[in-house]
């Protein structure tokens, strides 16, 4: 069985985990993922989210979307505040819900693992932005989602393919290198995100999805989280948009799931949760 220690409690895997994204940006590039400064309509959305089967949420407030200008970290803060206070009835009334926030600033991640016990760390620059992030997730004993993001390190925000030649070794090459760090730091509960659409040509997407299972293999310890929702891997292949990205969103959300996901974070989470029951139930009676 595989699973992580997360709020003190042994989450397993077997069966995949829906995350469902909650953006408080007004900039995300799915537009329909935005959420205003309102409390009613965060907590009606997240309320939904729950309802529909999210495990996890993962609430993000400074978009990294494509070419993406980061907010200054006082405001992700104050959006942070926001949306966590908000949501703080919704997660008295589920107990057992799951939240993940999604930030590179090692402070940020402090201040809201300190004042509102979140449960994850989703930092989709392995630490690249934030030198103190890995120190910091250590010294909170908080589970990391390690992200493959080919960036410099001195930049702020991802460019073209930067990924080494031959590419799916230099994942494979980036994951090791990387656990091997926060291992050494103590992190013990790393989960895995290969990082879709970060630094990566739209063929290379697809070849890091088709070699999935590959990876799943490789890293047994580790569960995967797989980020594909809407994203432009699909929309540019089909010449549509992130509106209409759903249909291909399930179709690949059902090939990571036969590679072996773990996690599939979302912005459609009835959609995710029919797939993977579907997928469990075949699973289960071939």
């Amino acid at each position: 069985m595989l699973s992580l220690n997360i709020a003190g409690r042994l989450i397993d895997f077997d069966e995949p985990k829906v995350m469902g994204i909650i953006n408080v940006t007004p900039d995300s590039f799915y537009s329909e993922s935005r959420t205003p400064d309102e409390a009613s309509v965060l907590l009606r959305r997240a309320a939904s989210m729950v309802e529909q089967g999210a495990a996890i949420l993962d609430i993000g407030a400074c978009s990294t979307r494509p070419g993406f200008s980061p907010v200054p970290a006082d405001e992700e803060m104050r959006r942070l505040d926001f949306a966590l206070t908000t949501l703080a009835p919704l997660r008295d009334s589920n107990p057992d819900l799951i939240i993940s926030i999604d930030t590179f600033r090692a402070d940020v991640a402090r201040h809201c693992a300190v004042s509102y016990g979140i449960h994850i760390i989703n930092d989709i620059s392995a630490g690249q932005y934030d030198p103190a992030m890995y120190a910091t997730v250590a010294d909170l004993h908080l589970p990391y989602v390690l992200t493959h993001n080919p960036v410099n390190p001195q930049a702020v925000a991802p460019g073209d393919s930067l990924a080494t030649s031959p590419f799916l070794p230099s994942v494979a090459h980036f994951f090791a290198e990387h656990l091997s760090r926060l291992h050494a730091l103590g992190v013990a509960d790393v989960i895995l995100d290969p990082g879709f659409g970060f630094g990566k040509t739209l063929e290379e997407n697809y070849v890091l999805l088709h070699h999935l299972a590959d990876f799943v293999r490789l890293f047994p310890d580790n569960p995967f989280l797989i980020g594909l929702s809407r994203k432009s891997m699909i929309y540019k292949l089909l010449g549509s948009s992130p509106e209409e990205a759903l249909n291909g969103t399930t179709a690949l959300h059902t090939i990571a799931l036969q590679a072996g996901a773990h996690i599939l974070r979302v912005h459609d989470v009835r959609p995710a949760v029919e797939t993977i029951r579907i997928q469990q139930f075949l699973k289960l009676n071939s």
